[in-house]
């Protein structure tokens, strides 16, 4: 049974990352992909709370398999992500490229740790 939730929140974070990139680009058309960022920080947060709800207040280990692994691995993209990079280098546009592979990398996990941080203060 927690199989099946893992696949169907799996689904639905896939759906979601479609639905957010295509928000972001519309809102902000740009060369930098800023949907995936926005993708991969906001998911990272989502993780940290689930990590400190299941560290800190004792929820079910199967809501980090379900929403942990199944959602937010359909969700977040680590592979769209060093794609893009590629892609901006591809396109002359190495400072944005390596500019925008370490900023999403030191936003992602200080997302991650405040959301880690907020369930444990409250």
């Amino acid at each position: 049974m927690i199989a099946l939730a893992v696949m169907v929140a799996g689904a639905l974070g896939a759906v979601m990352r479609f639905v957010v990139d295509g928000a972001v680009k519309w809102k902000w058309p740009t060369i930098t992909p800023w949907g995936t960022f926005v993708i991969n920080v906001s998911g990272s947060a989502l993780l940290g709370v689930l990590a400190g709800l299941v560290l800190f207040r004792g929820a079910p280990h199967e809501l980090q398999a379900v929403i942990g692994t199944g959602f937010c691995g359909g969700y977040t993209t680590f592979s769209t992500a060093s794609f893009e990079v590629v892609r901006l280098a591809e396109n002359r546009q190495r400072l944005v490229a390596g500019a925008y592979a370490l900023v999403t990398l030191l936003a992602s996990v200080a997302a991650c740790a405040a959301g880690l941080a907020l369930v444990w203060a409250v």
